[in-house]
């Protein structure tokens, strides 16, 4: 069996990208570099803390449904008639209503600026970049400066790269530390969604905070109502009530702090839509001491942000995957940012065509070994006429692999083959 196993050579890298080319493509979902979780093959995206949203569905559904369980059929009986019944419908449908706003904010892209393959060159930066920020007017790995400078309703403002998605952000864009992407119109990333609240969710995220404190004073007020008959019918006091409807009492606290919670987020962000701010650059820059270049008018604010069309997705998740171009880069080590090398190969042509090349030069390698060995001990087979020399021949071979992005592999193999034969 030992001996079996032994005689088995490992699968060359020719075979291995034969198999890889053969094999079902990958969807841009399957290969994502940032923290998200997806779902639904790509469908639905969450951040990385996906799972405190079942926290926040079970904080809004449980009360609810002892609110119409228990309270509303108090009241129920307390009137003689349906108002329970019609109390605990429009809490129910309600709720369903807060919870489908919930799914949406959190499972949506919120506004993802798809990342580069490459730096962009530094030709292509313009002359508005700004090199003040690196110490010593020093530029970045890739030859770029940290900022640049974009002209916003006539204010110039500074925008600056990210050496993570390797672009400049847009104006108003930043970089989550959480889900690991740049976000469009960074608000904030929110524990209870489990998703960044950007350009493309803001609204639906507004709409969840200010609905789910209507349903907190909806509640608040009818276990009020409750308690308050209770008091009326057995001429009792606050305390004594609460006694003979004790979840109407706990629904009456847990909604009041709620509301403190969720009214006065509501009212943060009724403030931040008026003056066209977001939460990050609220906390980050403080507009209220110098002109903000997005304020258009209270009017003008509350049409852009609630009432204009949300833009449409920069990444399609079910897509199929484009090949890694650093498979055809050779990699350095020095933390070195390179741009994709030149290749022959058509890539219009699949991954069968690139196969084929890799299988030549490795043919090639093969018979260049005698020649290289020859050229150590620095004689030429006699035999051989009107062929090129081997440094000749080792000089086109390197040519060649530097063509494919494999120079680095070829100039290892003549190292290790001058140390076995020094």
């Amino acid at each position: 069996m030992e001996g079996r196993m032994q005689g088995k050579a490992p699968l060359s890298d020719s075979n291995r990208r034969i198999m890889d080319a053969d094999a079902p493509p990958r969807r841009v979902y399957q290969t994502w570099k940032g923290s998200n979780v997806f779902f639904f093959g790509g469908r639905l995206i969450f951040g990385p803390d996906v799972r405190s949203l079942i926290l926040t569905v079970c904080l809004i559904v449980i009360p609810v449904i002892l609110f119409s369980a228990v309270v509303c059929e108090q009241l129920a009986h307390e009137y003689h008639n349906q108002i329970g019944g019609w109390v605990a419908s429009a809490a129910i449908i309600f709720t369903a209503y807060i919870v489908v706003l919930l799914l949406v904010t959190s499972g949506r892209d919120p506004g993802i600026v798809p990342r580069n393959a490459h730096p962009p060159e530094p030709e292509d930066v313009g002359e508005s970049s700004n090199l003040s920020e690196w110490p010593g007017g020093q530029h970045g790995s890739a030859g770029l400066p940290l900022t640049k400078d974009v002209l916003v309703n006539g204010v110039l403002v500074k925008v600056k790269y990210c050496h993570t998605c390797m672009l400049y952000r847009p104006p108003r864009c930043s970089h989550c530390s959480i889900c690991n992407n740049c976000v469009e119109r960074f608000d904030h990333h929110c524990p209870w969604v489990g998703q960044c609240i950007g350009k493309r969710n803001y609204r639906f995220f507004f709409m969840f905070v200010s609905s789910t404190t209507v349903l907190c004073i909806y509640v608040f007020a009818f276990c009020w109502v409750d308690l308050r008959k209770i008091m009326d019918t057995h001429g009792c006091k606050f305390g004594r009530a609460i006694m003979r409807s004790p979840i109407a009492g706990i629904l009456v606290l847990y909604t009041f702090i709620a509301m403190w919670f969720v009214g006065g987020l509501t009212s943060f962000h009724l403030y931040l839509i008026c003056t066209n701010q977001t939460t990050y650059e609220n906390f980050r820059y403080r507009y209220d001491r110098k002109t903000n270049p997005h304020n258009r008018g209270l009017l003008q604010n509350f049409i852009e942000i609630l009432c204009s069309r949300i833009p449409r997705s920069k990444n399609n998740f079910r897509a199929k995957a484009k090949e890694d171009s650093a498979a055809f880069t050779s990699s350095l080590g020095m933390g070195r940012a390179l741009s994709p090398p030149k290749r022959s190969v058509d890539l219009e042509m699949g991954m069968k065509r690139q196969t084929v090349a890799m299988e030549e030069l490795e043919d090639l390698h093969s018979q260049i070994g005698s020649a290289m060995g020859l050229e150590r001990c620095g004689t030429e087979p006699p035999h051989i006429v009107g062929r090129k020399g081997c440094s000749e021949i080792t000089s086109d071979i390197e040519a060649f692999a530097e063509e494919f992005g494999m120079e680095q592999r070829f100039t290892e193999r003549k190292k290790i083959e001058r140390h076995d034969n020094p």
